[in-house]
């Protein structure tokens, strides 16, 4: 499963969560993590509910 994937999947289970607590829950590199996040809002996949938070619209 791509680190895309696993960042929705993740979101879609909790609530809004800070891009270091994604990181830690999926055990991936920050520089890694920020590059996913950046493809998937442009994607529209994951939104910014709060500043510096990230969820899946609902």
């Amino acid at each position: 499963m791509e680190l895309k994937d696993k960042v929705v999947e993740l979101l879609s289970n909790s609530e809004a969560m800070r891009p270091g607590d994604i990181a830690a829950a999926l055990g991936a590199e920050k520089k890694d993590l920020d590059k996913a996040i950046k493809e998937l809002k442009a994607e529209e996949r994951i939104i910014s509910p709060k500043r510096c938070f990230y969820s899946v619209p609902k």
